[in-house]
């Protein structure tokens, strides 16, 4: 009995999962910009918001030192090795390629032995400060979603400071400060990421977490992208739904992690203890292994897919939008200003797409075959283009379109196409569960509708 028992859950789970597997995520994955559906005039598009998958960034980057000779190996210079200042028979050499030491070096695929790394010149001008500034730039603007990790070869700095740009560099802001100690470095108290929550996710802080010195087993530092995540969406980043929903309603947290360059401010070495040792300042230097930066192509909610076009990233635009960012209409989509997508409603989104300008409609532009007749869009009033119809331009929410002139939009939501949650014009901002709820009963209302059909459930 409990063996039949058994087999017949067994059974039922593995339809469960089948069924679940098109079944939409709670947060939505975003991958998808537009599917076909079908309505009483036929198929027509529905369209949702969507985004580009997360890569590896540092595939696309472009580096720059500053001082541009900065790095060892011009002249040739001898180096100890990391914490033994009695051991300095280490060679770099830029003219002889086992002994070079260049930036590249620094974005090779590693788990080679002995690793490779870049590494500047040694200290040797001290007490003059040993300054390198590394900028890591894409040409684009990227949305962060992992940690930022740097492993370095010659302990980690003593004094760090990592900056972001959102113009190209033109401008530059703190991201975090790094130390062994705080106060004497940068006036600021230490903090870790664990200090923060979600009203002071935003604080720059200082940390000596990442600042200890000549530690074997202590090469890396981070910049905590996923802890800040988890702020929102919980320490296992299970409900990105909370996440996505403050994302789109908080400009400043959605730009906090955003960027178009990175800079690495190197402002003091590895020293290992208070003072610095002047009779072997072939000791200190720095030598970073690896980079790693993830992110995604900032679409604005309007692209799938970002390519690679003459060594820049550029999207893949839809939704009729158009420029690096999909960030402008097409030429005869202008109808309404441009707007860039929404993760609300949760899962699917909300397009925002760009519609005929009101001048291109008496001599419509081709359109797909697979869309409606673009004679929907005639015109009411001399010079004014229907505001909604049930073809082309659908009310957007479940929102109703009345007479052609305008939607009736669901208590929650508002806009011309009710694209726009209303708690977003609210002081408070849109709570957390925004949209949550109708989505996250849908799996176990499955679940238990089966279980009944099965003879299984008690409930």
């Amino acid at each position: 009995m409990y063996l039949s028992r058994f087999l017949s859950l067994h059974a039922l789970w593995v339809t469960v999962s089948s069924v679940m597997q098109h079944y939409p995520s709670v947060w939505g994955h975003y991958d998808v910009c537009k599917t076909q559906i079908y309505t009483e005039e036929g198929k027509v598009w529905d369209y949702m918001a969507c985004q580009p998958e997360a890569r590896d960034m540092i595939k696309y980057v472009k580096v720059a030192l500053d001082p541009p000779d900065i790095t060892c190996g011009d002249p040739p210079e001898t180096f100890c090795a990391m914490g033994n200042p009695y051991m300095c028979n280490n060679e770099c050499d830029a003219s002889t390629q086992e002994l070079a030491h260049p930036p590249e070096l620094m974005f090779d695929l590693e788990g080679r032995h002995p690793s490779t790394f870049w590494q500047s010149t040694t200290w040797k001008d001290y007490p003059k400060p040993l300054h390198v500034n590394i900028t890591l730039s894409w040409n684009k603007t990227i949305e962060l979603t992992d940690n930022i990790v740097i492993t370095f070869e010659s302990g980690r700095p003593d004094q760090m400071i990592l900056e972001k740009s959102l113009d190209y560099g033109r401008t530059w802001q703190p991201y975090q400060y790094y130390a062994t100690d705080c106060l004497d470095a940068f006036h600021m108290d230490p903090k870790s990421v664990r200090d923060l929550s979600q009203h002071t996710v935003l604080e720059i802080i200082c940390t000596e977490e990442y600042s200890t010195g000549y530690m074997t087993n202590s090469k890396i530092i981070h910049f905590e992208i996923k802890d800040r995540f988890a702020f929102f969406a919980g320490p296992r980043l299970h409900n990105m739904a909370s996440l996505y929903g403050q994302l789109d309603t908080t400009k400043k947290l959605r730009d906090f992690f955003t960027i178009t360059d990175l800079r690495i401010r190197l402002l003091r070495p590895a020293t290992g203890e208070i003072y610095v040792d002047e009779q072997h300042l072939a000791r200190y230097f720095y030598a970073i292994s690896d980079i790693r930066v993830y992110g995604r192509c900032k679409c604005n909610l309007h692209a799938t897919g970002c390519k690679e076009e003459n060594k820049r990233l550029l999207c893949e635009c839809e939704h009729n939008t158009t420029g690096p960012d999909c960030g402008k209409c097409k030429k005869n989509y202008q109808g309404r200003p441009w707007s860039p997508g929404s993760y609300l409603p949760i899962p699917k989104g909300t397009a925002n797409i760009c519609i005929p300008s009101i001048s291109s409609i008496g001599n419509p532009p081709k359109f797909d075959r697979i869309w409606p007749n673009i004679s929907s869009l005639e015109v009411s009033k001399p010079n004014q283009a229907n505001v909604c119809d049930n073809e082309l331009l659908h009310c957007q929410n479940g929102g109703t379109c009345i007479n052609n002139v305008r939607c009736q939009c669901p208590p929650a939501y508002t806009g011309i196409l009710c694209e726009k949650l209303k708690c977003e014009r609210d002081p408070g901002g849109c709570s957390q569960n925004s949209g949550q709820g109708a989505i996250s009963q849908g799996p176990l209302l499955l679940l238990t509708a089966l279980l009944g059909a099965a003879g299984l459930c008690t409930c």
